[in-house]
Protein backbone atom coordinates (compact mmCIF):
# COMPACT_ATOMS: atom_id res chain seq x y z
CA UNK A 1 0.00 0.00 0.00
CA UNK A 2 1.22 3.44 -0.85
CA UNK A 3 2.29 5.72 2.03
CA UNK A 4 0.96 9.54 3.19
CA UNK A 5 3.04 12.01 5.37
CA UNK A 6 1.18 13.02 8.70
CA UNK A 7 3.45 16.46 9.25
CA UNK A 8 6.59 14.49 9.91
CA UNK A 9 4.83 11.06 10.23
CA UNK A 10 5.23 8.50 7.01
CA UNK A 11 1.95 6.17 7.14
CA UNK A 12 -0.01 3.76 5.14
CA UNK A 13 -2.62 5.71 3.39
CA UNK A 14 -5.26 4.01 5.13
CA UNK A 15 -5.04 2.96 8.91
CA UNK A 16 -6.94 -0.16 11.10
CA UNK A 17 -8.85 1.85 13.95
CA UNK A 18 -9.32 -0.94 16.56
CA UNK A 19 -11.32 0.41 19.17
CA UNK A 20 -14.55 -1.66 17.93
CA UNK A 21 -12.43 -4.51 18.84
CA UNK A 22 -13.11 -3.85 22.61
CA UNK A 23 -15.95 -2.23 22.87
CA UNK A 24 -18.85 -0.25 21.69
CA UNK A 25 -19.50 -2.09 18.70
CA UNK A 26 -21.15 -5.22 20.42
CA UNK A 27 -19.40 -8.10 21.70
CA UNK A 28 -15.91 -8.75 20.04
CA UNK A 29 -14.07 -11.95 19.47
CA UNK A 30 -10.45 -11.53 20.47
CA UNK A 31 -8.97 -13.92 18.64
CA UNK A 32 -10.40 -12.80 15.33
CA UNK A 33 -9.64 -9.24 16.40
CA UNK A 34 -5.99 -10.51 16.64
CA UNK A 35 -5.94 -12.10 13.04
CA UNK A 36 -7.61 -9.14 11.90
CA UNK A 37 -4.43 -6.63 13.21
CA UNK A 38 -1.98 -9.09 11.52
CA UNK A 39 -3.61 -9.79 8.34
CA UNK A 40 -3.67 -5.66 8.47
CA UNK A 41 -0.03 -5.64 8.43
CA UNK A 42 0.43 -8.09 5.72
CA UNK A 43 -1.25 -5.83 3.69
CA UNK A 44 0.86 -2.96 4.16
CA UNK A 45 -2.49 -1.45 6.71
CA UNK A 46 0.63 -0.75 9.33
CA UNK A 47 -1.32 2.85 10.60
CA UNK A 48 -2.87 0.91 13.92
CA UNK A 49 -4.81 3.75 15.81
CA UNK A 50 -6.20 2.48 19.77
CA UNK A 51 -6.46 4.01 22.89
CA UNK A 52 -6.16 3.77 26.50
CA UNK A 53 -10.13 4.42 27.06
CA UNK A 54 -11.16 1.41 24.39
CA UNK A 55 -12.50 -1.51 26.50
CA UNK A 56 -11.48 0.38 29.13
CA UNK A 57 -7.79 -0.31 28.82
CA UNK A 58 -7.86 -3.57 27.17
CA UNK A 59 -7.40 -2.71 23.26
CA UNK A 60 -4.31 -1.54 23.79
CA UNK A 61 -3.45 -4.70 25.25
CA UNK A 62 -5.11 -6.56 22.60
CA UNK A 63 -3.13 -4.48 20.27
CA UNK A 64 0.44 -4.94 21.99
CA UNK A 65 -0.08 -8.60 21.50
CA UNK A 66 -1.16 -8.98 18.10
CA UNK A 67 1.89 -6.72 17.00
CA UNK A 68 4.49 -9.01 19.03
CA UNK A 69 7.63 -9.95 16.97
CA UNK A 70 6.67 -6.70 14.42
CA UNK A 71 6.90 -3.62 16.10
CA UNK A 72 8.87 -2.42 13.47
CA UNK A 73 6.51 -2.91 11.21
CA UNK A 74 3.66 -0.68 12.41
CA UNK A 75 3.06 2.85 13.32
CA UNK A 76 1.35 3.27 16.39
CA UNK A 77 -0.90 5.58 17.22
CA UNK A 78 -2.83 5.77 20.65
CA UNK A 79 -4.27 8.11 23.20
CA UNK A 80 -4.89 9.90 26.35
CA UNK A 81 -7.26 12.27 27.75
CA UNK A 82 -10.44 10.23 29.07
CA UNK A 83 -10.30 9.10 32.46
CA UNK A 84 -12.01 5.88 33.14
CA UNK A 85 -10.34 4.43 36.16
CA UNK A 86 -12.69 3.40 38.95
CA UNK A 87 -15.55 2.90 36.76
CA UNK A 88 -15.86 6.78 35.55
CA UNK A 89 -15.01 8.67 32.45
CA UNK A 90 -13.49 12.56 33.33
CA UNK A 91 -11.77 14.21 30.52
CA UNK A 92 -8.17 14.76 32.01
CA UNK A 93 -5.42 17.21 30.24
CA UNK A 94 -3.67 17.88 33.80
CA UNK A 95 0.03 17.29 32.83
CA UNK A 96 0.99 15.19 35.14
CA UNK A 97 -1.85 12.74 34.25
CA UNK A 98 -0.58 12.94 30.79
CA UNK A 99 2.52 11.46 32.33
CA UNK A 100 1.14 8.82 34.16
CA UNK A 101 -1.18 7.82 31.17
CA UNK A 102 1.91 7.74 28.81
CA UNK A 103 3.66 5.12 30.70
CA UNK A 104 0.26 2.70 31.47
CA UNK A 105 -0.31 2.56 27.72
CA UNK A 106 3.83 1.92 26.93
CA UNK A 107 2.91 -0.96 29.72
CA UNK A 108 0.09 -1.88 28.11
CA UNK A 109 1.23 -2.38 24.54
CA UNK A 110 4.60 -3.75 25.25
CA UNK A 111 6.22 -0.96 23.83
CA UNK A 112 9.12 1.95 24.43
CA UNK A 113 7.62 4.25 22.67
CA UNK A 114 4.58 5.18 21.09
CA UNK A 115 4.82 6.86 17.40
CA UNK A 116 1.73 8.98 17.70
CA UNK A 117 0.20 10.27 20.65
CA UNK A 118 -2.90 12.27 20.63
CA UNK A 119 -4.88 14.41 23.28
CA UNK A 120 -8.12 12.84 22.81
CA UNK A 121 -10.05 15.25 24.03
CA UNK A 122 -9.49 19.07 25.18
CA UNK A 123 -9.62 19.40 28.59
CA UNK A 124 -11.26 22.93 29.02
CA UNK A 125 -10.12 23.34 32.98
CA UNK A 126 -6.59 22.92 31.81
CA UNK A 127 -4.81 25.60 29.56
CA UNK A 128 -3.86 23.33 26.19
CA UNK A 129 -0.55 24.62 26.37
CA UNK A 130 0.14 22.87 29.78
CA UNK A 131 -0.70 19.88 28.36
CA UNK A 132 1.07 20.08 25.15
CA UNK A 133 4.34 20.98 27.76
CA UNK A 134 3.68 17.57 28.74
CA UNK A 135 4.01 16.18 25.36
CA UNK A 136 6.68 17.89 24.76
CA UNK A 137 8.66 16.40 27.44
CA UNK A 138 7.38 12.99 26.59
CA UNK A 139 9.21 13.21 23.24
CA UNK A 140 12.79 14.72 24.78
CA UNK A 141 12.15 11.63 27.16
CA UNK A 142 11.76 9.24 23.78
CA UNK A 143 8.50 8.00 25.09
CA UNK A 144 6.65 9.47 21.96
CA UNK A 145 7.80 10.39 18.64
CA UNK A 146 5.16 12.58 17.55
CA UNK A 147 2.13 14.15 19.55
CA UNK A 148 -1.74 14.79 17.82
CA UNK A 149 -4.99 16.03 18.95
CA UNK A 150 -8.45 14.78 18.42
CA UNK A 151 -11.86 16.75 18.25
CA UNK A 152 -10.17 20.09 18.50
CA UNK A 153 -11.68 23.48 17.12
CA UNK A 154 -8.66 25.67 14.82
CA UNK A 155 -7.34 28.34 17.78
CA UNK A 156 -6.92 24.68 19.98
CA UNK A 157 -5.14 23.58 17.44
CA UNK A 158 -3.26 26.71 16.85
CA UNK A 159 -2.32 27.02 20.86
CA UNK A 160 -1.08 23.88 21.15
CA UNK A 161 0.79 24.10 17.76
CA UNK A 162 2.56 26.66 19.00
CA UNK A 163 3.74 24.49 22.07
CA UNK A 164 4.72 21.14 20.67
CA UNK A 165 4.73 20.98 16.77
CA UNK A 166 1.00 18.87 16.05
CA UNK A 167 1.59 16.18 13.59
CA UNK A 168 -2.39 15.11 13.22
CA UNK A 169 -5.57 16.29 13.90
CA UNK A 170 -7.97 13.05 13.79
CA UNK A 171 -12.05 14.13 13.39
CA UNK A 172 -14.58 12.20 12.13
CA UNK A 173 -14.77 12.50 8.57
CA UNK A 174 -16.89 11.01 6.03
CA UNK A 175 -19.29 11.47 2.88
CA UNK A 176 -22.24 11.79 6.07
CA UNK A 177 -19.61 13.78 7.96
CA UNK A 178 -18.09 16.74 6.41
CA UNK A 179 -17.92 19.29 9.32
CA UNK A 180 -14.34 19.45 8.70
CA UNK A 181 -14.41 21.38 5.59
CA UNK A 182 -16.85 23.99 7.28
CA UNK A 183 -15.38 24.56 10.57
CA UNK A 184 -12.12 25.88 9.83
CA UNK A 185 -10.28 22.61 10.85
CA UNK A 186 -8.83 20.91 7.69
CA UNK A 187 -8.13 24.58 6.56
CA UNK A 188 -5.42 24.79 9.67
CA UNK A 189 -3.94 21.91 9.18
CA UNK A 190 -3.21 22.77 5.68
CA UNK A 191 -2.08 25.76 6.64
CA UNK A 192 -0.20 24.61 9.60
CA UNK A 193 1.70 21.78 7.69
CA UNK A 194 -0.33 19.08 9.77
CA UNK A 195 -1.55 15.89 8.54
CA UNK A 196 -5.70 14.92 9.00
CA UNK A 197 -6.45 11.50 10.24
CA UNK A 198 -10.45 10.87 9.26
CA UNK A 199 -12.39 8.39 11.85
CA UNK A 200 -15.41 6.50 11.14
CA UNK A 201 -14.53 7.20 7.50
CA UNK A 202 -17.64 4.38 6.67
CA UNK A 203 -20.11 6.29 8.54
CA UNK A 204 -19.90 4.30 11.77
CA UNK A 205 -21.03 1.47 9.36
CA UNK A 206 -23.72 2.84 8.03
CA UNK A 207 -22.80 3.85 4.20
CA UNK A 208 -22.19 0.14 4.00
CA UNK A 209 -25.65 0.09 3.13
CA UNK A 210 -25.34 -2.78 5.45
CA UNK A 211 -27.87 -1.40 8.13
CA UNK A 212 -31.42 -0.90 7.38
CA UNK A 213 -32.56 -0.93 10.41
CA UNK A 214 -31.96 -0.19 14.24
CA UNK A 215 -32.60 -4.06 14.84
CA UNK A 216 -29.59 -4.97 12.40
CA UNK A 217 -27.49 -3.93 15.44
CA UNK A 218 -26.46 -5.49 18.63
CA UNK A 219 -28.24 -5.26 21.96
CA UNK A 220 -25.25 -3.49 23.40
CA UNK A 221 -24.35 -1.75 20.37
CA UNK A 222 -23.53 1.98 21.16
CA UNK A 223 -25.21 3.07 17.57
CA UNK A 224 -28.75 2.53 19.26
CA UNK A 225 -28.12 6.00 21.18
CA UNK A 226 -26.43 7.51 18.75
CA UNK A 227 -28.80 10.28 17.30
CA UNK A 228 -28.14 9.25 13.49
CA UNK A 229 -29.44 6.06 14.23
CA UNK A 230 -33.11 7.38 15.34
CA UNK A 231 -36.37 7.38 14.08
CA UNK A 232 -36.66 10.11 11.28
CA UNK A 233 -33.22 11.06 11.28
CA UNK A 234 -32.07 7.16 10.60
CA UNK A 235 -34.62 7.03 7.28
CA UNK A 236 -33.13 10.32 6.16
CA UNK A 237 -29.88 9.40 6.30
CA UNK A 238 -30.90 5.84 4.48
CA UNK A 239 -31.94 8.10 1.66
CA UNK A 240 -28.50 9.58 1.70
CA UNK A 241 -26.76 5.75 1.62
CA UNK A 242 -29.03 5.00 -1.36
CA UNK A 243 -27.47 7.74 -3.13
CA UNK A 244 -24.16 6.63 -2.72
CA UNK A 245 -24.71 3.01 -3.40
CA UNK A 246 -25.94 3.60 -6.88
CA UNK A 247 -23.07 5.22 -7.58
CA UNK A 248 -21.03 2.59 -6.06
CA UNK A 249 -22.50 -0.20 -8.23
CA UNK A 250 -22.21 1.67 -11.20
CA UNK A 251 -18.12 1.84 -10.85
CA UNK A 252 -18.96 -1.88 -9.73
CA UNK A 253 -17.54 -1.45 -6.17
CA UNK A 254 -18.81 -1.57 -2.57
CA UNK A 255 -20.67 0.71 -0.86
CA UNK A 256 -17.84 0.66 1.95
CA UNK A 257 -15.15 1.11 -0.65
CA UNK A 258 -16.32 3.71 -2.60
CA UNK A 259 -16.93 5.93 0.66
CA UNK A 260 -13.18 5.07 1.56
CA UNK A 261 -12.18 5.71 -1.68
CA UNK A 262 -13.22 9.65 -1.69
CA UNK A 263 -12.08 10.17 1.87
CA UNK A 264 -8.59 9.03 0.03
CA UNK A 265 -9.32 11.13 -2.51
CA UNK A 266 -9.61 14.51 -0.20
CA UNK A 267 -6.28 14.90 0.75
CA UNK A 268 -4.38 16.77 -1.33
CA UNK A 269 -8.03 18.31 -2.72
CA UNK A 270 -8.34 21.94 -3.24
CA UNK A 271 -6.01 23.15 -0.21
CA UNK A 272 -6.61 20.33 1.81
CA UNK A 273 -3.71 18.31 3.64
CA UNK A 274 -2.52 14.73 3.58
CA UNK A 275 -5.81 13.07 4.43
CA UNK A 276 -5.70 9.23 5.93
CA UNK A 277 -8.73 7.54 7.04
CA UNK A 278 -8.53 4.77 9.81
CA UNK A 279 -11.79 2.72 9.07
CA UNK A 280 -12.24 0.13 11.92
CA UNK A 281 -13.44 -3.69 11.86
CA UNK A 282 -12.91 -6.19 14.16
CA UNK A 283 -13.34 -8.85 10.92
CA UNK A 284 -10.39 -10.18 8.67
CA UNK A 285 -12.83 -10.13 5.55
CA UNK A 286 -14.20 -6.78 6.23
CA UNK A 287 -10.18 -5.32 6.77
CA UNK A 288 -9.44 -6.96 3.09
CA UNK A 289 -12.61 -5.32 1.90
CA UNK A 290 -11.51 -1.99 3.21
CA UNK A 291 -7.67 -2.05 2.29
CA UNK A 292 -9.28 -2.98 -1.41
CA UNK A 293 -10.25 0.32 -1.80
CA UNK A 294 -7.06 2.09 -1.67
CA UNK A 295 -6.63 0.75 -5.53
CA UNK A 296 -10.11 2.57 -6.40
CA UNK A 297 -9.92 5.98 -8.00
CA UNK A 298 -12.26 8.48 -8.34
CA UNK A 299 -13.06 10.79 -11.70
CA UNK A 300 -13.34 14.07 -11.17
CA UNK A 301 -17.21 13.40 -12.62
CA UNK A 302 -17.91 10.64 -9.41
CA UNK A 303 -16.11 13.09 -7.13
CA UNK A 304 -19.16 15.87 -8.46
CA UNK A 305 -21.71 13.41 -8.27
CA UNK A 306 -20.58 12.31 -4.66
CA UNK A 307 -20.69 15.69 -3.48
CA UNK A 308 -24.24 16.40 -4.88
CA UNK A 309 -25.28 13.07 -3.23
CA UNK A 310 -23.77 13.83 0.31
CA UNK A 311 -22.95 17.38 0.46
CA UNK A 312 -22.09 18.90 3.40
CA UNK A 313 -24.23 19.17 6.11
CA UNK A 314 -26.13 16.53 4.44
CA UNK A 315 -26.53 13.93 7.07
CA UNK A 316 -29.56 14.16 9.43
CA UNK A 317 -29.10 13.88 13.39
CA UNK A 318 -26.07 14.75 16.15
CA UNK A 319 -22.52 12.85 15.48
CA UNK A 320 -23.05 11.89 19.68
CA UNK A 321 -25.98 11.79 22.21
CA UNK A 322 -23.37 14.50 24.08
CA UNK A 323 -22.03 16.62 21.84
CA UNK A 324 -20.69 19.34 24.50
CA UNK A 325 -17.00 17.37 25.08
CA UNK A 326 -16.79 18.35 21.04
CA UNK A 327 -14.67 20.38 18.81
CA UNK A 328 -13.24 22.52 22.07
Amino acid sequence: METRTLGQLTVSAQGLGCMGMSEFYGTGDQAEAERTIRRALDLGVTFLDTADMYGPFTNEQLVGRAIAGRRDEVVLATKFGVDRRDGGRAVDGRPDYVRHACDASLQRLGVDVIDLYYQHRVDTTVPVEDTWGALGELVAAGKIRHAGISEAAPETIRRAHAVQPVTAVQTEYSLWTRDPEDDGVLATCAELGIGFVAYSPIGRGFLSGQIRSVEDLAPDDFRRSNPRFQGEAFQQNLALVDRVREIADEKGVTATQLALAWVMAQGGRGSNPAVVPIPGTKRVAYLEENAAAADVRLTDEELRRLDEAAPVGAASGDRYPDMSGIHR
